[in-house]
Order: C-alpha cells, then structure tokens, then sequence
C-alpha cells in the first residue's frame, strides 16, 4: 500500500463523483479512487453502491437537457479501492 490509502478516509458503502448528489463525499473524491467491476478495473463510474452491487456509468456521449451524461446501471460484483 502507498501512504495515500493511509491518510485516505475509508471508502463509503455509496459514491457518487457529481457534486450535486446527496451520496458525494468530497473528502473521499480528492484522492484517485479506481473501482474494480466484475473483476475487470473501469474507469467511467460515475457512481456506484457495493451493498446493492451495482455501479452507474455514462451512456456513450448522450447528454440531458442538463449538459449531464445519461446514466445506465449495471449488476455485478463491486469493489472500490484507492490507487
């Protein structure tokens, strides 16, 4: 391990990157944060939650009329770590 999972505040059950959710920690966001899907790393989670096993990720390059990128959900076996 690196001293940044050291000093790094421990991973929530529920994350979400957009600053606007209710499941954002700002604490946790500041460090590189990389999340392991069905045993395969991803680098596009927007959001995911380890209990319920799902992780949210962007629909190709579709927006709302937000400017914010389509979220789909995925199933499968969720493991967040630090890098």
């Amino acid at each position: 391990m690196n001293d940044t999972a050291k000093t790094a505040p421990p991973l929530p059950d529920r994350l979400s990157v957009d600053a606007t959710s209710p499941h954002h920690v700002a604490a946790v966001c500041e460090h590189d944060i990389g999340i392991r899907f069905n045993d395969k790393e991803r680098v596009d989670v927007e959001e995911y939650c380890i209990s319920e096993g799902w992780v949210k990720v962007p629909a190709g390059k579709t927006v709302d009329r937000k400017g914010k990128p389509v979220l789909i959900k995925l199933k499968g076996k969720v493991e967040p770590f630090y890098r």
